[in-house]
């Protein structure tokens, strides 16, 4: 398989934090840096005002067992298309705070961060699409994880049948074992994922000998 692994997984939010990115963000230069600065200014501080809200959540670690897979780090999922026609044919795993299948608004064939996963299935690249939401979205009602059935509801009127049929909504902390996958890509996801974790991520990244794609924020 291919391993997708979007650092909003992991770089977080609580319930009732109403400036969350994941209440919906687009994703331009000020959504990456600015929006943060602000929340940070709100909360009286530097990025270490922004933990209380915005949390990092345990489990990153255990993807240094990938360590000498082949792997790659992109600041955005819409910077993937590459790396999908490289192995083309393998069945995704994407461990992401959204699934990535279709957008609400915008051109639903521009290749964006929000449908990537979606037409890769269109396109034939991708036989079978899984998105595992983080467990902390079971904690958070608005989290597209929170409720499963919700959630492909809504992708219902949005994806043909033959694409929607082929991907799969679950929740789980469960890793892939490292024979299993084949190769790997880590997302950054900036305009979503907390400046303060930066560290952790680049850390993460330097472990794993990630390829790069397009260079990530240093925001710490």
């Amino acid at each position: 398989m291919l391993l997708s692994i979007d650092w909003d997984a992991y770089s977080g939010t609580r319930e009732l934090v109403f400036d969350a990115p994941i209440w919906g963000t687009r994703d331009r230069e000020h959504d990456r840096l600015g929006a943060w600065q602000e929340r940070a200014h709100k909360r009286g501080g530097g990025w270490e005002a922004l933990q209380d809200d915005f949390p990092l959540y345990g489990g990153w670690q255990g993807f240094t067992q990938y360590a000498g897979v082949p792997a790659f780090v992109t600041l955005s999922h819409a910077d993937i298309w590459p790396v999908l026609e490289r192995f083309a044919g393998l069945a995704v795993l994407n461990i992401d705070s959204h699934h990535d299948l279709s957008s609400f608004s915008g051109d639903a064939a521009r290749l964006r961060p929000g449908n990537w996963a979606g037409l890769a299935l269109a396109a034939g690249l991708v036989p079978r699409y899984e998105c595992r939401y983080p467990t902390w979205h079971a904690d958070l009602p608005v989290a597209e994880g929170y409720d499963l059935a919700r959630t492909h509801a809504e992708l219902t009127p949005l994806l043909p049948a033959p694409v929607l049929e082929r991907a799969t909504l679950t929740r789980s902390a469960d890793l892939p074992a490292p024979a299993a996958v084949t190769a790997l890509v880590l997302v950054q996801s900036p305009a979503w994922t907390n400046p303060a974790h930066d560290r952790e991520f680049w850390t993460l990244a330097e472990a794993l000998g990630a390829e790069m794609l397009v260079e990530p924020l240093r925001r710490d």
